[in-house]
């Protein structure tokens, strides 16, 4: 594949939704909401490296922008979104992309393809720490309130972007899962599975690689609120007028307060020792001559959807 077809990375004045793979508006009472949506829906949402960056971009342009209160995260056609690219045609763990949330080494030295399985541990190890664990944590920690506003499927890596914000309101089609343990692998990177579902439920979902319904993650605490998907957008309309009314401050304060308490509880910690046995695991595939076990996405999805 010829690195021609791949965007480079993009700043936060790139960000339209002819030619990015995330688009950024504002609107709500008084500009106050920066609207960040994912727009790749030929792909379902597929998250490659430049939709990562792009996202990144677009986080900041809503921080630095003081007449913003809260961002919305949500998406362009039928699904909120698959989760990582593992084999669409723009498919680019081997560009190189300047670091933002770890300072770390380049992943790539010229020598890799697109399939990313010629990539050696240490490359994975700092493309991951990077654009997935480092990237989510980056957004988790955003001084303004984030709501996800979910449809259509929320698989593997779209849960690490829903998870990364503060509420998660979804609409009565939206499905969830992480089949990644088909791979051989404990979840995907962002491990909060055991915080956000409780242990035996997270214990379920990832033995089983079973999708769970909007309704079970309410049920489950995972989500806010769950409404039909013709009232998705006005019940987050509703929730960022409410908060625009707050101040600024009384909102950082919050959300840093509430995030101290889960990191107290142990979130960060766990999430980096089970990073080290996801880490275990693409490296134990690898000797096989493929780091996600034989799975792509074709067979990751016809899997889900015989359950």
């Amino acid at each position: 594949m010829s690195d021609a077809v791949i965007p480079p990375p993009l700043g936060p004045d790139d960000l339209t939704a002819d030619s990015s793979p995330v688009a950024y508006q504002t609107g709500g009472p008084d500009g106050a909401v920066a609207y960040v949506t994912l727009n790749r829906p030929e792909f379902r949402n597929a998250q490659n490296s430049v939709m990562t960056y792009s996202l990144d971009a677009a986080f900041r342009k809503a921080t630095d922008d003081p007449g913003v209160k809260v961002i919305v995260l949500r998406a362009e056609g039928k699904h909120f979104s698959a989760g990582h690219d593992i084999g669409t045609p723009e498919r680019d763990p081997h560009v190189p992309y300047p670091n933002v949330a770890a300072l770390h080494w380049d992943h790539t030295d010229g020598s890799g393809d697109a399939s990313g399985k010629s990539m050696s541990a240490d490359q994975r190890l700092a493309r991951e720490i990077e654009v997935y664990v480092g990237m989510c944590r980056r957004w988790r920690d955003m001084p303004k309130p984030l709501i996800a506003q979910v449809h259509g499927a929320c698989i593997a890596g779209g849960l690490m972007l829903a998870w990364a914000a503060d509420f998660i309101v979804a609409s009565d089609d939206a499905f969830f899962s992480d089949p990644v343990a088909r791979m051989g692998i404990p979840g995907v990177e962002y491990f909060a599975h055991a915080y956000v579902l409780g242990p035996r439920r997270a214990k379920e979902i990832l033995m089983t690689g079973e999708r769970f319904t909007a309704q079970q993650a309410l049920d489950w605490g995972m989500v806010n609120h769950v409404v039909p998907r013709d009232e998705l957008a006005a019940k987050v309309d509703d929730i960022c007028a409410k908060m625009a009314e707050m101040p600024m401050q009384g909102l950082f304060l919050s959300k840093k307060a509430v995030n101290i308490c889960e990191d107290q509880m142990g979130m960060r910690n766990a999430m980096d020792s089970v990073f080290g046995w996801h880490h275990y695991a693409h490296s134990a595939n690898a000797e096989t001559g493929d780091s996600l076990a034989g799975m792509d996405a074709k067979s990751m999805k016809s899997a889900g959807e015989r359950r």
